[in-house]
């Protein structure tokens, strides 16, 4: 058995330094976005409690960060809770906040996130999360203001048709107060008023989703417009370096025409 275990990690291994060959040296995608899909199912496969899957998830959000760090992604969005979440089971969403209470505390002293200066921001109506979830939002996204080398976008209460009625409104106030004409409203100025304005590309060039499903849910829905979609049929807390390799190669073998 281990020396069958041994064998699959050579080849893995073997497998991943090919695919590294492959992409290393070809346009890399500027934005990554993720819909981190299948953690209950994968915990259920594997006889845990549902909740249990986020956990894992958020392990294997470690290691993907660690991953785009490295092969020079500049941003990356992940789809971490929906504003629909908010109606699954309270256990589990009791649980969730406190994942996300653990894990953003973590990487408010991270290293890696001041060596490569990595702005974090959490998109979403925060204002649906605990205040001292909040707080800690807060506190994370202004230690990081500053830093413009690298982006981590976190969709927590995250709903995209939510994002375009609150960039509306936010037009909408604007031009009560006499601050905008509607003449005025185009693309750029709609563009100016969503979750991802402060990114300096806010349209992701690649979306992966994981699980099998074949959707967006929702994510990202006035952005993704061109972005290339990769469906990957492997649960999250199982998602592997070679599977973002291989997502990434399908992206550079596509010919982007952008509608042209």
């Amino acid at each position: 058995m281990l020396r069958t275990l041994l064998s699959l990690l050579g080849v893995y291994k073997i497998y991943e330094k090919w695919l590294w060959r492959q992409v290393k040296n070809k346009d890399m995608p500027e934005h990554i976005a993720i819909i981190l899909d299948g953690n209950r199912r994968w915990a259920v496969k594997s006889g845990l409690k549902p909740w249990m899957g986020h956990i894992y998830g958020a392990k294997k959000v470690e290691d993907v960060l660690k991953w785009c760090l490295r092969l020079g992604v500049k941003s990356i969005t992940l789809y971490a809770l929906s504003t629909e979440n908010f109606q699954r089971p309270k256990e589990e969403v009791n649980k969730l906040m406190e994942l996300f209470r653990e894990k953003l505390e973590e990487l408010m002293a991270s290293d890696e996130i001041r060596k490569y200066k990595v702005r974090v921001k959490v998109i979403g109506r925060t204002y649906l999360l605990p205040h001292d979830l909040q707080e800690i939002i807060r506190r994370l996204e202004e230690e990081t203001k500053d830093f413009n080398e690298r982006y981590l976008n976190l969709g927590i209460a995250y709903g995209g048709r939510a994002e375009i009625v609150d960039a509306v409104r936010k037009i909408a106030q604007k031009v009560a107060k006499g601050e905008l004409r509607p003449e005025e409203i185009s693309e750029s100025i709609f563009e100016q008023h969503l979750y991802t304005s402060f990114l300096p590309k806010q349209d992701p060039d690649l979306i992966i989703r994981t699980s099998g499903e074949e959707r967006l849910s929702g994510f990202l829905l006035y952005q993704s417009a061109y972005s290339e979609l990769c469906f990957l049929d492997v649960y999250w807390p199982e998602f592997r370096f070679i599977d973002l390799l291989r997502a990434i190669r399908t992206y550079q073998n596509r010919v982007r025409r952008f509608g042209k």
